[in-house]
C-alpha cells in the first residue's frame, strides 16, 4: 500500500495511538482517549491504574451506540469545535473531568454520557437537546453542558443536571446570543474552545455570554449538494465588529452577578481560569498591544489588576496562564526585552520565575515540591534549540532566586499531564515512529500508554540546520535512494505563519515530506520570522510587514541552503502550502517566477480584509488605518498586475474546501477570477463537502494529483 492511501487510512498514523491524556488529582488513573486499532477512526475513553499498571476500556462508542450507529455523526456545533480543535476523530472527541478525577463526562452523537471511573459504570444522561461541551462541577454530582440547535431547542443555552436527573436552564436568550460557548475568535485565534467553568465548591458557574448580532452573515453553500441549504455564519472579518462578549457569575439558586471591566477598551477575553484563589482572567484591547491578568471577586463581580501585558506589536500570552501560586501569587507569562534579554518568561507578581534562557511554551501544572515549600512548575519550553521541547521544573519559592531544572534528556519534542505525584510524559523523536507515553511517579516509571498505531512505511532522517545571519531553522530532506553529485528539483514545502513551527525534531512531520522526496524531490522546510520558539523578537519582526520579511526569509534561507547542499538545483523549484502556507506559495510564485517555476495553494487567504479580525489585525493592524498594508499583502491586487515576460506567467494550482467556515472558498475564487483576467496560468480544483482540514483522507489522496502537476511544470 502506497503512501498516500496508508495516511488517509490511519489519518497520518494516528488511529489507534493515545491522545487527551490527563491525571487524577491524587495520580491514582491516568485517563486517555485512544482508539481500537490502526484504521479504527472512533476514539474510545480509556483508563490506565497506576498502582497496577493495568489499562481498562472505560467508554466504548459502538457499545454506547450500538452496532448500526454512525460513530462519526456530529451535530453542527460539534463538528464546528472540532473544527475550531483541528480535530478530525470519530467517535469521543474530548471529556471533562471532576476535580478529582473520578467522573468523566463526554458527548457522542449529540448525546450526554457520564463514566464513573471508579467502578466502570458508563449511563446516557437525558438532556433536553443535543449537547455541547459536557462538564461535572468539581464534586462530580451535577452536569453543565450548554445546548446545541434543535427542532424546538435553541442553540448556546447553559444547564445543569442535578443528582436527581432535573435538568435547569441556567441561561438562555434569543437567536443571535449563546451562553457557555467560546465565540469563534477565542477558539480560532486564542485557543479558548470553552464558555464556562466551575467554582470550586461547585454551586457558581462562570459564563461567558456572546452577542454575535453585529456580525456580518456569511452563507456557505456546497454547489455539489443543490437541495440543501446553505450554512449561515457569524462572521468577524477584519475591520468589522466582533461578537461583544461578557462573563456572569450565576448562582444555582438563582442569583446572577456580572463581572465589571472595561469591555469597551479591552474586549478580548483570551483566558480564564478558576481554582482555589478565585477566578483569574487575560483581556486584550483590539490592538492587542495591551493587555490585563484581572482578579474577580466572586461575591461582587468587581476586578483587581495584577498584571498588565504590553507590546509595541502585540502581546502573546503563554498557555496555562494566568494562574493563582500556591502562596497566592498570580502567575502571568510574559516577555523578558530589556537589558539583552529576549524571551518568553514566567513572573509571579512582578518577580521573574524563569530564567531568560528558556522560551516558555506552556505551563502545564504543578508538580511536588522537591523538598520542604511549595509545589513546583512543570512547564514546557525551549532552550536555545527551537526544533525541541523540553520539560521543566520551576521552582516558585520567593527569595529563592531563578532555578528551572530539565527533566527530559531525549531530543525530541515533550509534552506532559500531571496529577498529584504522578506524570505522563509524551515524547516524539525523529528516532521513533508517534508519541511515545511513559507513566513517572517520582523517579520511577511505572507504566507506558499502549499504541496500536500503524508503522509508517518510512524512517526520515531530515538534516536540520540554521542558515543565514538570522539563523533561520532550516532543514533538508532526500530521496532515500539520493546519490551524491545527482542534481535535484526543490520542493519548498512551506507554512510560516505565526503560531506555528514545521522544522521539528519529530518525526510525524517528515513522513509525507519522505514520500516527495521518494517521489525525485529535495524537500527543503523553513521557519522564517514570525515563528515560534526562537524569541519574542524572532515573531514580531513580521509586525505590519508579514509579506515581505516571510518571504524574503523563505528565499534567503532557500539560497543558503543550496550552497551548502549544491545538489539543489535551484533552476527547477516548485512551492506548495496549506491555509497561511497556500498564501506563501502563491505569494513565492506571483512575486518570484524567476525562482519559483509553479506552486500549490491549497485553501489560501488570498485577501486579508476577507479573513478573521483577531488574527488579521494583530499582524497589520486595522484596514481602515493601513489600507496600503492590506493591499500589499493581497493576492488578489499581486495577481491582477499585467504579466510583462513569459517567466511571470508561472502555474498555480489552487485547491480549496467548498464548506470551509475559516478560510472561505471565496478566497480561491477571488484569487481564480484576477488570475484569468490577466491571462495568468493556473487551475482550480475544488473540494466538495471538505472544510479548511480537508480531513477524511481528502488531503492525502490529493497528493497524487499535485504531484502529476509538479511533474508536468518542474520534473
Amino acid at each position: 500500500m502506497d503512501y498516500p492511501e496508508l495516511a488517509a487510512r490511519t489519518r497520518r498514523f494516528s488511529h489507534g495511538a493515545p491522545r487527551a491524556v490527563s491525571v487524577a488529582d491524587d495520580g491514582s488513573r491516568v485517563v486517555f482517549l485512544r482508539s481500537a486499532g490502526p484504521e479504527d477512526p472512533a476514539d474510545a475513553l480509556w483508563l490506565l491504574d497506576v498502582a497496577t499498571g493495568k489499562e481498562r476500556l472505560v467508554a466504548d462508542p459502538a457499545t454506547l451506540l450500538g452496532a448500526d450507529a454512525d460513530p462519526a455523526a456530529l451535530s453542527r456545533g460539534e463538528r464546528a469545535l472540532r473544527e475550531r480543535q483541528r480535530l478530525s476523530a470519530a467517535g469521543i472527541g474530548s471529556y471533562a473531568l471532576d476535580a478529582a478525577g473520578r467522573v468523566a463526562a463526554f458527548p457522542l452523537a449529540g448525546r450526554l454520557f457520564r463514566a464513573d471511573l471508579v467502578h466502570g459504570d458508563v449511563v446516557e444522561v437525558a438532556t433536553v437537546g443535543p449537547v455541547l461541551d459536557p462538564r461535572p462541577d468539581p464534586s462530580g454530582e451535577r452536569l453543565a453542558y450548554v445546548t446545541d440547535a434543535a427542532e424546538g431547542v435553541r442553540r448556546g443555552e447553559l444547564r445543569v443536571i442535578d443528582p436527581d436527573g432535573a435538568d435547569t436552564l441556567l441561561a438562555g436568550e434569543d437567536a443571535g446570543v449563546t451562553w457557555g460557548l467560546a465565540e469563534h475568535i477565542a477558539a480560532e485565534e486564542f485557543g479558548r474552545f470553552r464558555g464556562y467553568w466551575w467554582a470550586p465548591d461547585g454551586r457558581t458557574v462562570l459564563a461567558a455570554r456572546v452577542d454575535e448580532s453585529r456580525l456580518e452573515r456569511w452563507h456557505l453553500h456546497d454547489p455539489a449538494d443543490p437541495a440543501s441549504p446553505p450554512t449561515t455564519v457569524a462572521y468577524p472579518r477584519a475591520g468589522g465588529p466582533n461578537a461583544e462578549v461578557s462573563l456572569h457569575l450565576l448562582d444555582l439558586d438563582g442569583g446572577w452577578v456580572d463581572v465589571h471591566w472595561d469591555r469597551e477598551t479591552y474586549p478580548y477575553l483570551t483566558a480564564v481560569s478558576w481554582a482555589e484563589g478565585g477566578p483569574l482572567i487575560t483581556v486584550l484591547r483590539r490592538s492587542q498591544q495591551h493587555g490585563l491578568v484581572l482578579a474577580v471577586d466572586p461575591r461582587t463581580g468587581e476586578t483587581q489588576v495584577h498584571a498588565e501585558l504590553a507590546d509595541p506589536r502585540w502581546v502573546e500570552p503563554i498557555a496555562g496562564t494566568p494562574a493563582h501560586l500556591p502562596d497566592g501569587r498570580v502567575l502571568v507569562g510574559g516577555e523578558l526585552a530589556h537589558d539583552g534579554y529576549d524571551a518568553r518568561c514566567l513572573f509571579a507578581d512582578g518577580t521573574l520565575l524563569t530564567p531568560p534562557s528558556l522560551y516558555v511554551r506552556r505551563v502545564v501544572g504543578r508538580l511536588p515540591a522537591a523538598g520542604q515549600g511549595p509545589a513546583d512548575l512543570l512547564v514546557e519550553a525551549s532552550d536555545g534549540e527551537p526544533s525541541e521541547r523540553h520539560l521543566f521544573r520551576v521552582r516558585t519559592t520567593i527569595g529563592g532566586g531563578v532555578d528551572a531544572r530539565r527533566l527530559t534528556t531525549d531530543s525530541g519534542w515533550h509534552t506532559a499531564a500531571v496529577g498529584g505525584d504522578v506524570l505522563v510524559v509524551g515524547v516524539a523523536t525523529l528516532d521513533h515512529a508517534g508519541t511515545r507515553w511513559t507513566v513517572w511517579r517520582g523517579d520511577e516509571e511505572v507504566a507506558v500508554l499502549g499504541s496500536h498505531a500503524a508503522t509508517p512505511p518510512y524512517s526520515p532522517l531530515p538534516l536540520l540546520e540554521r542558515v543565514t545571519d538570522r539563523r533561520l531553522p532550516s532543514a533538508v530532506l532526500y530521496p532515500n535512494s539520493y546519490v551524491t553529485g545527482r542534481r535535484l528539483p526543490v520542493l519548498l514545502d512551506v507554512y510560516g505563519g505565526p503560531g506555528h513551527q514545521e522544522v521539528v525534531a519529530a518525526r510525524a512531520a517528515w513522513l509525507e515530506r519522505q514520500w516527495w522526496a521518494d517521489a525525485g524531490f529535495a524537500v527543503v522546510v523553513v521557519d522564517n520570522r514570525g515563528t515560534p520558539g526562537v524569541a519574542p523578537s524572532f515573531e514580531k519582526a513580521i509586525h505590519r510587514r508579514v509579506a515581505d520579511v516571510i518571504l524574503s526569509d523563505q528565499v534567503d534561507a532557500l539560497t543558503a541552503l543550496a550552497d551548502k547542499h549544491p545538489d539543489l538545483d535551484l533552476g527547477r523549484v516548485a512551492v506548495r502550502g496549506w491555509s497561511f502556507g497556500g498564501w506563501l506559495a502563491a505569494l513565492a510564485v506571483l512575486r518570484h517566477p524567476e525562482l519559483f517555476r509553479c506552486g500549490i495553494a491549497g485553501a489560501p487567504v488570498t485577501d486579508w480584509a476577507l479573513y478573521d479580525t483577531a488574527y488579521t489585525e494583530r499582524y497589520l493592524g486595522m484596514p481602515e488605518d493601513g489600507a496600503d498594508v492590506y493591499a500589499h499583502h493581497s493576492l488578489v491586487d499581486l495577481a491582477a498586475e499585467p504579466v510583462t515576460g513569459p517567466e511571470r506567467a508561472r502555474p498555480l494550482l489552487l485547491v480549496h474546501g467548498l464548506v470551509d467556515d475559516n478560510v472561505v472558498a471565496a478566497h480561491t475564487l477571488r484569487l481564480s477570477a484576477a488570475l484569468l483576467s490577466a491571462g495568468r496560468p493556473h487551475s482550480v480544483l475544488p473540494l466538495t463537502g471538505a472544510t479548511h482540514m480537508a480531513a477524511g483522507g481528502t488531503a492525502e489522496r490529493l497528493l497524487r494529483l499535485e504531484l502529476d502537476f509538479l511533474r508536468t511544470h518542474v520534473l
